[in-house]
């Protein structure tokens, strides 16, 4: 690897990373990505799954809104497997009162949003679960999309027109000669060389930055999400005000997902970010005011993600800071060639800040290649989904991964290994030779195992025993009980009480041996 040297090398495998290295690639650049952990392993994989529509930035950020819902019917086109057209509601309690509504109304559609009040009864009869309460609501057009598939399916093609990927590798220093950038140096003590560098970090690009001579201001802004164990709704359900904690419910395949926070906290605590029980109580409380019924639905799980926020004076707690896209060409904003940054921007976004960095890249590489993102099908939704002649133990598979179960043997694979999820041993021979799935927990973000109601109380130990033989070391299956169990507790911990708590207990007797 280290002999090798590219057009362009990226430094992180979450959305942004993913998006980048496959626009590059379809521009025909030699293109290397490296990812520290698993791809779609930090920010990417922490969210609440929400493909926007731009409606929730449109009355304080009209430019972001715009890019959204552009972005929304690109994502619907190229990506359908990952997406989920659900649609939304943005509702309106009496304490919020109704000029809010009137304004974001205006808003969203001056932003060309599709933005439709309803009356209130018709609200209610299309989300029975919302709070009865409601003086108004507003349909638009939001969705909910997979990350996790979003992200794999970029690097799919990024890999099948010619990338490389290189994960569970950090870059610790950044190589320059001349002052210029010229590569990079891994914790495997390799320099990989690249005429130019692109970093795609999230929040811990500012500290790579820093190494190299570059300042970024860049606040790193918590947000806390909880997980119930139905869905609840079937679309995504909005409070209609100025954003606040818990002001959003996302359905998600078997679960939905109730976010967000937003807390300012210390750079040094990213690397090890969870939900608290405080946090959790914040957003029971305000979700319950948007759908009452979550105070009876169970909690399987809560987590937190890390918001990559670009500021000039790194103040307050992040609510009000920009979400939009932040490029930097360090060479002529500090004198350093051969370095990019691309941050800032949301997941709905992703393809649009790649196709940004791309065509900076491609200026200064001499390319005249155009970008082809916008149009060309991802790997999954690329057209019919081939018919099967018993598809009943595909039917999962198909929704998650599209055209792509025809690289899965059904006939030796269609054991069903995760009935939450309905996940079979071909998925996971599928997730092993494409993305080289080392360990349970990166086989649950390729596949879902373990996420759905029991969080692999049922099936772990089956999992475990199929994907040691895919690896070909059958006695690795108690090693793998065991890292997931410590994995996965992290995020019950915050929420252990009730079924609950019931549920872990049951998971800590059926695996005692194995803790």
């Amino acid at each position: 690897m280290s002999a090798k040297e590219y057009d362009v090398i990226i430094v992180g495998g979450g959305v942004t990373g993913a998006a980048t290295v496959r626009d590059c690639a379809l521009r025909g650049l030699s293109t290397l990505l490296i990812e520290r952990g698993d791809i779609c392993d930090g920010a990417s994989g922490r969210n609440h799954g929400l493909l926007h529509s731009g409606a929730r930035y449109a009355v304080t950020d009209r430019e972001g809104a715009e890019e959204c819902i552009r972005e929304n019917r690109i994502l619907r086109r190229i990506a359908s497997n990952c997406v989920e057209q659900t649609e939304g509601l943005f509702i309106s309690l009496p304490e919020d009162g109704l000029d809010y509504q009137a304004n974001f109304i205006k808003k969203c559609r001056e932003a060309g949003i599709s933005a439709e009040a309803i009356d209130p009864k018709e609200a209610l009869r299309m989300e029975p679960a919302i709070n009865p309460n409601i003086i108004g609501a507003v349909k638009v057009p939001d969705a909910s999309v997979d990350p996790f598939r979003l992200v794999d399916a970029h690097i799919l093609d990024a890999q099948r027109h010619g990338a490389d990927i290189l994960k569970f590798t950090a870059v610790t220093e950044l190589v320059k000669e001349g002052g210029r950038v010229v590569g990079v140096k891994t914790s495997k003590g390799d320099i990989i060389r690249a005429r130019e560098v692109v970093l795609a970090a999230g929040i811990w690009t500012a500290g790579l930055a820093q190494a190299a001579g570059v300042k970024i201001g860049m606040m790193p802004s918590k947000g806390a999400l909880i997980i119930y164990g139905h869905r609840v709704a079937k679309m995504v359900i909005n409070r209609c005000r100025k954003p606040a904690n818990a002001d959003i419910l996302v359905p998600g395949d078997v679960v939905s997902v109730l976010g967000t926070t937003s807390d300012k906290v210390p750079v040094e605590t990213c690397d090890d970010m969870h939900a608290t029980p405080e946090e959790v109580n914040l957003l029971m409380r305000e979700g319950e005011q948007l759908v009452p019924c979550l105070a009876q639905t169970r909690i399987i799980r809560a987590y937190a993600g890390v918001r990559p926020l670009v500021v000039a004076d790194p103040a307050g707690d992040g609510r009000n800071v920009s979400r939009g896209i932040v490029l930097l060409d360090h060479e002529t904003r500090d004198g350093i060639p051969g370095l990019i940054t691309i941050t800032g921007g949301k997941l709905t976004t992703a393809r649009l800040m790649a196709e940004m960095a791309t065509d900076l890249i491609c200026e200064k590489l001499g390319s005249s290649a155009r970008c082809e993102t916008a149009n060309k099908p991802l790997p999954g939704s690329e057209g019919r989904v081939p018919r099967f002649k018993d598809p009943f133990n595909m039917r999962a598979a198909i929704g998650r991964h599209g055209t792509e179960v025809s690289r899965m043997d059904f006939v030796k694979g269609g054991e069903i290994l995760c009935e939450c999820e309905h996940v079979t041993r071909a998925e996971i021979a599928y997730a092993v030779k494409q993305f080289g799935v080392r360990n349970i927990s990166d086989l649950r973000r390729h596949t879902r195992i373990g996420m759905g109601t029991c969080q692999g109380s049922y099936c772990i130990q089956k999992v475990a025993e199929a994907l040691a033989e895919e690896l070909g070391d059958s006695s690795r299956a108690g090693e793998f009980v065991r890292e997931y169990l410590q994995e996965r507790w992290k995020g019950m911990t915050p929420v252990l009480w009730g079924d609950t708590l019931r549920e872990a207990e049951y998971m800590h007797k059926v695996y005692k041996n194995e803790i």
